[in-house]
């Protein structure tokens, strides 16, 4: 039997059974995780122009009045050769579509886009028996796991018991205690080592989670299109089955940020489970693209100030999705059209009356959206960024990074220009991987909303060490 075809196999199988796992966890986590969360109320504006994070004049872009409604009608052809169907026939059973191949090859000692990035590795080839199971908690009882354990050392990991399931109805004793906790799930706390938004009014950090995937290469190529930067928030179960997606993403300029190996609620995890579950996500993206990401994301964005200490210990702060003053998230529920629990013109009227309460925050915004299914995709390149295109008043659409004033090089451990981070007490192993020294203290607070602390270009490694370190973390946590 030949090797490379099994091989190719068995990634088709997994990654279709992981697209009916995250439907299915899509049903599942349907009921309300925090129930004090009003529903946004859909909304209508007309249009401007947007500009984007790499140039002011985006194609597409126009100066006449239109509504951001798009159309329902269709279906609509596109000019990058996919047709989108209209929003009534966007659902969980709707008829696949044709992937797109890559148009590009990096071969290995391909320079990245990043100042003083390492150029690509060898080409990365997946060896089942030297990874977890995918799509499975990632076990704790490997060498790894005990190296990255000692990344913690030092540092102050509250004493946190783990939640039942990660959701508040699952746990009614933690939720009650949410607050304590800085359980964002209970509540919308955050801590102000947390990114929820951009900084400047009206500029909509653009970012998409749960890949790469088969449908990523449509959103590349319409990303392109409109020249619009994306954060990415990838899966390492999926980084292993799609690593040239993953290369295509960063090479083309667009922000590389870990979103667990599993995809499983972090705070019902141990310690050490949360740990492997970064760690594992963080080797796969270095093995494929050769830089460690300093970006994380919490699946569900469940994030208490347990799991926030342990991400910031091991060099990744936390992102998540706006929350307005009122506790309405930026969640387009785009994930749950494919588990059927609504259809694309509910998600599309979401995603309209996410854009309305944007104009009504003194901050810019980060939406959380996906590039796992087809539908999201859809959802995305047919109607939620053309509805941004042509929307008053004038967004400006960027990477979440960049959005914060962060230089692209501070995105990656080994090409950080920031000398207090990585922190002083590294030990990962990798000789790639530069120390740091230094830090200034900060006061953590706990904080509500769509707010976010104005991080400047090379605040955030020395605001978390600060928040990290210090006994008065500790004291506000426990």
């Amino acid at each position: 039997m030949h090797l490379p075809p099994l091989v190719a196999l068995l990634t088709l199988v997994g990654a279709a059974s992981a697209n009916q796992r995250h439907a299915r966890l899509a049903r599942k986590y349907n009921y309300a995780r925090d129930t004090t969360t009003p529903s946004m109320a859909a909304g209508t504006s007309t249009s401007s122009p947007v500009t984007s994070s790499s140039s002011a004049a985006v194609p597409g872009a126009t100066t006449s009045a239109a509504t951001t409604a798009a159309p329902t009608t269709g279906p609509q052809t596109n000019t990058w050769g996919t047709t989108i169907p209209p929003l009534t026939q966007i659902t969980s059973d709707m008829p696949s579509q044709p992937t797109l191949p890559l148009t590009a090859t990096y071969p290995a000692g391909a320079k990245p886009p990043i100042s003083g990035a390492p150029v690509l590795p060898t080409p990365f080839v997946f060896q089942v028996a030297s990874w977890p199971p995918q799509d499975q908690i990632a076990p704790t009882d490997s060498a790894e796991v005990s190296e990255w354990m000692q990344e913690l050392n030092g540092f102050d990991i509250p004493d946190i018991p783990p939640t039942a399931d990660g959701t508040c109805a699952g746990d009614p004793a933690a939720a009650a205690d949410a607050a304590e906790r800085g359980w964002w799930t209970c509540g919308g706390y955050t801590r102000d080592t947390d990114i929820t938004a951009c900084p400047d009014q009206l500029t909509w950090g653009v970012s998409f989670d749960d890949g790469p995937a088969f449908y990523s290469k449509q959103l590349l190529d319409y990303l392109s299109l409109i020249n619009v930067t994306s954060t990415f928030f990838v899966v390492g179960s999926r980084v292993v089955e799609r690593p040239q997606v993953l290369i295509e993403e960063y090479m083309t300029g667009h922000e590389i940020a870990v979103h667990t190996w599993s995809h499983r609620p972090l705070t019902m995890l141990t310690t050490e489970q949360v740990v492997a579950e970064l760690g594992w996500t963080r080797k796969a993206i270095k093995d494929v693209i050769g830089v460690t990401p300093t970006l994380m994301r919490p699946p569900y964005g469940d994030i208490d100030d347990r799991v926030r200490a342990i991400s910031l210990a091991m060099g990744m702060v936390p992102v998540i999705w706006t929350r307005t003053p009122s506790g309405a998230t930026f969640d387009t529920n785009d994930w749950k059209v494919a588990g059927g629990v609504v259809n694309g013109s509910q998600s599309f009227a979401t995603f309209q009356a996410i854009l309305n309460n944007a104009t009504l925050l003194d901050t810019g915004f980060i939406v959380l959206e996906h590039d796992l299914y087809p539908q999201t995709v859809d959802l995305a390149i047919g109607y939620t960024l053309p509805a941004a295109l042509n929307f008053t008043p004038h967004l400006t659409m960027d990477s979440i990074g960049h959005c914060n004033d962060i230089p692209a090089t501070n995105l990656y451990r080994e090409s950080n220009q920031n000398t207090s981070f990585p922190y002083p007490n590294s030990t990962s192993g990798d000789s790639s991987v530069p120390s740091g020294s230094g830090g200034s203290t900060s006061t953590s607070k706990s904080k509500t909303g769509g707010s976010v602390s104005m991080l400047n270009r090379d605040a955030i490694p020395m605001t978390v060490i600060g928040t990290v370190v210090m006994a008065a973390f500790s004291a506000l946590l426990l």
